[in-house]
């Protein structure tokens, strides 16, 4: 099959080493190795592709300066023409395929004319994040190209249950699946090796992600802290960047731990497995939120290398892990929790073991980013068959 993938967001680097980048990398890769043709149409490209992108055909949309935020937005807006042209031009495709952008809807209504299956992933409520972490100018304007793009759509992927639930506030339920995050198989091949000796009576604790202020890193802190003083030869290995590092190494600075702890900044995707396999145990100790939305990738790949998991009792992540089994759930925010099951674990390679081995068989059974493109093409010939795309 033809297929056009959309993402007209202009903070996602298409071929970047944000975690949104490499979702779209992944289902480029995994449409691509399923045999079908992929065409890319993006705003902002970022880094050169992978080699088993390269040769992807590549449609520019119109980049958005960095204006005033009010012009900004109108201009995103007046993008929408452009993609309509530019799909024109590329010739026939046999379904479309959007990752949801904040001003875009004409990719979705472009596949509803043609009555061709128009297929949109929702990752986030776009509107409510802006306005809490980015700011937005005219709301009633997002609201209203929301409305457009899930009402055009045929079918809408849902990355997690809370956005699913999101969206029937705009379209109804049935209208929308529920499709988890990924891993990629290969990147993950056994055996990893780790990219930097650690002294056998090491126990690592580590953690991946852009340092954000959700990620529960001020707890991970005291729980790291509390874990150090019962077990001295214990490390934490951050792996990533961002906007909290600042505040956490002054914080493990005054609790006298800086020497037990090691930030390796922004790295490559490629890097990530070797660097997983470096850690005993891995932790994602998000805070306590009602809107708890994500569907983590770093969870998935965490569990693909064979890592037990810590992780907050919340959101999506009920789903995934089995307490006990191929991970433990701790109570968002509370770190002496964290410490303690942090503690169990070091002090039980044995089941440290056995949690990671379940783990990596619960991510490579149902969570592989070929599944996921598996399950995005039976949306569409289904679509296509009961001509709900028209």
């Amino acid at each position: 099959m033809k297929i056009a993938y959309i993402c007209a967001d202009p903070g996602i680097p298409v071929f970047g080493q944000k975690g949104c980048s490499i979702h779209v990398q992944e289902i480029l890769r995994s449409l691509q190795k399923l045999g079908h043709q992929v065409t890319l149409f993006a705003t902002r490209l970022g880094d050169e592709p992978p080699l088993d992108l390269a040769k992807i055909p590549v449609y520019r949309l119109p980049p958005i300066p960095q204006v005033e935020r009010p012009l900004r937005e109108r201009i995103a807006l007046a993008v929408n023409p452009d993609l309509q042209l530019e799909l024109e031009l590329a010739g026939n495709f046999d379904f479309i395929y959007e990752r949801y952008s904040l001003w875009s809807y004409s990719g979705m209504e472009y596949a509803r004319e043609r009555g061709i299956p128009g297929i949109l992933e929702v990752n986030a409520p776009l509107i409510e994040e802006q306005l809490q972490h980015r700011g937005l100018v005219d709301r009633d304007a997002a609201e209203k190209v929301a409305q457009r793009v899930f009402n055009a759509a045929s079918q809408i992927v849902a990355v997690s249950t809370p956005i699913k639930n999101y969206l029937t506030k705009y379209v109804s339920g049935a209208k929308v699946r529920v499709i988890p995050n990924g891993v990629n198989r290969d990147r993950f091949a056994l055996p990893l090796m780790p990219s930097f000796v650690i002294p056998a009576e090491t126990f690592v604790v580590g953690f991946v992600g852009s340092l954000k202020p959700w990620h529960g890193l001020s707890s991970l802190t005291d729980a790291f802290a509390r874990l150090h003083q019962k077990v001295p030869s214990a490390r934490l290995l951050i792996v990533g960047d961002g906007p909290e590092r600042e505040n956490m190494a002054a914080d493990l600075s005054a609790r006298n731990l800086r020497s037990a702890v090691r930030f390796t900044g922004a790295v490559n995707p490629a890097l990530i497995p070797e660097l997983l396999a470096a850690m005993s145990v891995a932790v994602a100790p998000y805070e306590d939120r009602p809107d708890f939305y994500f569907s983590p990738l770093k969870v998935y790949e965490y569990m693909a290398a064979g890592l037990p998991v810590v992780t907050s009792r919340i959101g999506q992540l009920t789903e995934l892990i089995t307490d006990g089994v191929n991970g433990r759930l701790c109570p968002p925010g509370d770190a002496a929790a964290l410490a303690e099951a942090l503690e169990e674990l070091w002090r039980s390679p044995a089941l440290r073991q056995q949690m990671g081995n379940a783990a990596r068989d619960t991510v490579l059974e149902h969570h592989t980013w070929d599944a996921i493109a598996e399950q995005i093409l039976t949306l569409a010939d289904r679509t296509r068959l009961v001509g709900g795309c028209r």
